[in-house]
């Protein structure tokens, strides 16, 4: 099912007038997320009016915890583990249904819970009933604004994609649809779980001035990972999102400068957004230094952050942990010529992460000009 089949219908509306003609072949599967729309209506109308009312009589949400990081950045592997402490997060039928998981979730937990895929389409990161999710499929299915939206219409690719990663080209009434829509579904999960919420999804490392200025008490964690590893992993990431979801040709995007150029505008972005930021707010840390020490990272976070019961939560950390031992990443090969197109286009980002190409030790790593 395509993930679609869980937005409202203006969404569905405006994202079928904004892309401009679909190939007949795809027309099925329209209809079927249509049909799937209008179904869905009632429980939605339903939810509206329970959430509604929860939201007027609860307190203030309590202000969440924001991991960053570009994709293929460690983010969801930081997430897996934080996730077991006592956070509240983005469960998969959150993901697939925003409007209705309270009241669908409720009725058809055991239908949904079998839908779910075995593993992300990315990786092989397993897919449970309780795994934390990103937010953006779920955002994707309740506003327009989402990078989902060029993927799944990549006949407009860059003016979807530029629009629902870095706002370029919305008018300011969009922008604030987008963060009314946002908060709501924080506060609808903060509800639902009455928790404090952990949320990562790289989309708000090129937010963070904005997720400020909207909720000025949030802390952030950035992971960040050696661009040649970031690199050779987003060429798969774009290739297999784009053969699962995409409802129209994507042979004309070019995908490795869509990479480069969206990696230099999200690091420069997060930047600038951080400069004064304390260390009380935000904290920097490499995934390379969570893969050899996690629990020992996790604790620096803790610490550095003033979040409270980290002695508590330690053993659903290394239980976690015990559990993917035996997991295997992919694998991906990087030939000198790809390197260099990586050295050319981030070589600053190499040069100030202290990097070094795959393979080779940091004694031997050449000299980078930016």
């Amino acid at each position: 099912m395509h993930p679609l089949a869980g937005s409202n219908l203006r969404t569905f509306a405006t994202a079928l007038q904004r892309a401009n003609g679909l190939p007949a072949a795809k027309w099925g599967q329209v209809v079927l997320i249509a049909a799937c729309v209008l179904a869905r209506q009632p429980f939605s109308l339903a939810e509206k009016i329970i959430v509604a009312r929860a939201r007027a009589k609860a307190p203030p949400m309590p202000p969440p915890l924001f991991i960053l990081g570009h994709w293929r950045s460690g983010t969801t592997h930081l997430y897996n583990i934080m996730s077991k402490a006592d956070f509240g997060f983005v469960p998969p039928v959150a993901t697939g249904l925003p409007w209705d998981f309270m009241v669908m979730g409720s009725l058809f937990r055991r239908f949904l819970e079998r839908a779910l895929p075995s593993h992300r389409y990315i990786d092989n990161v397993p897919v449970l009933p309780d795994s934390p999710q990103e937010d953006e499929i779920a955002l994707a299915n309740m506003t327009p604004l989402s990078f989902y939206h060029a993927l799944y219409f990549p006949k407009n690719f860059d003016r979807l994609f530029q629009q629902g990663l870095f706002f370029e080209g919305c008018t300011p009434q969009e922008i604030r649809n987008w963060q009314q829509t946002f908060l709501y579904l924080m506060e609808k999960l903060s509800l639902h779980q009455n928790k404090r919420m952990l949320i990562k999804n790289p989309v708000y490392t090129a937010r963070l001035s904005m997720l400020r200025e909207m909720m000025p008490e949030a802390k952030y964690i950035h992971i960040s990972r050696n661009p040649y590893d970031i690199f050779v992993s987003m060429r798969n990431f774009y290739t297999k999102l784009f053969a699962q979801f995409s409802l129209q040709p994507y042979s004309h995007v070019d995908i490795d400068k869509v990479i480069f150029e969206t990696y230099t505008k999200m690091m420069s972005r997060l930047q600038k957004d951080a400069g004064d930021m304390p260390k009380s707010r935000l904290i920097e840390l490499r995934y390379e230094d969570l893969e050899v020490d996690p629990i020992g990272q996790i604790e620096v976070i803790y610490r550095q952050l003033g979040i409270n019961d980290f002695n508590a939560a330690r053993p659903k950390f290394e239980a976690y942990l015990s559990t993917i031992k035996s997991y295997k990443k992919n694998k991906f090969s990087l030939d000198d010529q790809t390197a260099k197109l990586i050295e050319h286009h981030w070589g600053a980002f190499i040069e100030e992460g202290q990097y070094s190409r795959p393979g080779m030790s940091s004694s031997s790593r050449p000299s980078i000009a930016s």
